[in-house]
């Protein structure tokens, strides 16, 4: 299945979750995109919610459906609970880890400076966005790409950078210094929605 490449403000709406990381898409409406507006919530049922929380997690990682159910499948074989696996697993994407570390400003910005070669992983240039970082890895942005204004735009904006990344500003590298912890992110997805939706 391909990438979702549509608007994706409907799809903040649908989910209830900004993807953007601005909040601006549930500013003005709140509630999913329809033509009857506000009123149209429907009760959704186990299978519905399941299916909500796992498009929820896709969407806000930007990735295709066969990735995040390699991801899933890959996260069941590691030791620990499965969930919390699988969202550690989608945290060391490097098109996550760039975003994360403030070099985009969003996660599909970030995956474009992969996929355009502007960022390196160990000094190595990495085009794949999937790319899974280990910790201890230094992920920088090239210096012909230093003067790029999507990365300008976001070390203007200087965001959080969480504790399990370090940030250089100067240089604009970071190092991925250990695996995050469930508690440090995505505090607003039921993981266990998504291991039972795919244990149907």
């Amino acid at each position: 299945m391909a990438r979702y490449t549509g608007p994706s403000w409907k799809v903040s709406r649908r989910l209830g979750i900004s993807l953007s990381g601005t909040g601006k898409e549930l500013e003005k409406r709140p509630y999913a995109p329809g033509q009857h507006g506000p009123n149209q919530r429907k009760k959704l049922s186990e299978y519905g919610l399941q299916l909500q929380e796992k498009q929820k997690l896709r969407h806000s990682y930007g990735v295709t459906e066969r990735q995040f159910r390699n991801l899933f499948d890959k996260a069941g074989k590691l030791k620990g609970k499965h969930g919390d696996n699988f969202i550690i697993l989608l945290e060391t994407r490097l098109d996550n880890l760039v975003y994360r570390l403030g070099l985009a400003r969003t996660r599909r910005q970030a995956r474009q400076l992969v996929n355009h070669g502007h960022v390196t992983v160990n000094g190595s240039r990495v085009d794949i966005p999937s790319f899974s970082v280990k910790p201890g890895q230094v992920i920088a942005v090239r210096e012909k790409s230093r003067n790029l204004s999507i990365v300008k735009e976001a070390t203007e904006l200087s965001s959080f950078v969480p504790d399990y990344l370090t940030f250089d500003a100067e240089k604009l590298e970071g190092t991925f210094t250990r695996l995050p912890e469930r508690a440090e992110v995505s505090a607003e997805i039921n993981e266990s929605l998504i291991v039972e939706f795919y244990s149907r």
